[in-house]
């Protein structure tokens, strides 16, 4: 009989060594592949004015400088517009919007997830297919509400059309499906327990890797988000959008407009690797039931 294989008194799968080597070689290389956008941003954000213009272009810095970001962060200060307002705009847009998102999409998921609600297979085949489309598809249809509302050019123009993505709840519907056992909630409902007392006290921690990913995935989506259409006072635009309008003043600000994407980039890059195991075990689940 062949001998399991162990390594650290695990059992492993068994196959050669070779084999092993194979799979870290390819595994290496497709990170690598990956890793080299982030590392081509970081290149760019470093490069001297001159850096930009040589021909053939280089991948790497020569003369690595820090002037691009303090540049970037002198013509933010000298905005009329201070930079504590753009950061104001963002943080707070994009924490209220996350948060909108999660419990909203929480709910509805509990409900197609978890009770017998007539027509809740329609209405998930409905949430599948709205997957299909962009945000931007939509884009006239949310004016024309917001407009009616009376929310241009207010922050809930900016907030509310966040709580409408589907992925959030596709996510906890298929998660709360898979993980939240129907015999715990009966059984919570038999001890004289409330609907809403059972969703978050039971269901909401069981799920935690999902809206943890959530989070992260509307968090990104915020933050990152350029100017809305509906926003016309400089006083309510987002920093993307205020640095944007900076960097783009032509050719002499390249430098400017890398260090600025790269800022951007920062804080979306430091969550995801923060929570990469929520994120991992969310996918891994939410594709498990149909």
């Amino acid at each position: 009989m062949k001998k399991l294989r162990t390594r650290r008194h695990a059992v492993v799968l068994n196959r050669s060594r070779g084999g092993d080597v194979g799979i870290t070689i390819v595994l290496a290389l497709m990170g690598a592949i990956m890793v080299l956008p982030l590392i081509y941003m970081v290149m760019q954000s470093l490069k001297p004015l001159d850096e930009f213009f040589v021909f053939p272009p280089r991948f790497y810095v020569v003369h690595p400088t820090l002037n691009n970001f303090r540049d970037l962060f002198f013509l933010m200060s000298t905005s009329w517009v201070p930079l504590s307002r753009y950061l104001f705009n963002t943080v707070f847009t994009s924490v209220a919007g996350t948060f909108g998102q999660l419990i909203l999409a929480s709910l509805a998921a509990y409900v197609l997830a978890k009770m017998e609600l007539p027509g809740r297979k329609v209405m998930f085949q409905m949430i599948q297919k709205s997957l299909m489309f962009s945000a931007t598809v939509a884009g006239t249809i949310t004016f024309v509400i917001m407009r009616y509302l009376g929310w241009v050019d207010t922050y809930l123009a900016v907030i509310v059309p966040a709580f409408q993505s589907s992925l959030g709840l596709y996510l906890m519907k298929q998660f709360m499906e898979t993980n939240v056992s129907q015999e715990m909630l009966e059984s919570a409902r038999l001890d004289g327990a409330k609907e809403f007392r059972i969703f978050w006290s039971i269901a909401m921690p069981m799920v935690k890797p999902a809206w943890l990913t959530l989070i992260i995935y509307a968090f990104k989506d915020m933050w990152t988000a350029g100017g809305s259409s509906a926003i016309y006072s400089e006083q309510l635009k987002s920093l993307n959008t205020g640095i944007s309008q900076i960097a783009a003043g032509g050719i002499a600000r390249q430098g400017i407009s890398a260090a600025s994407t790269l800022l951007m980039a920062i804080v979306p890059i430091i969550v995801f690797v923060v929570s990469q195991s929520n994120v991992i075990e969310t996918m891994g689940s939410s594709g498990m039931k149909d």
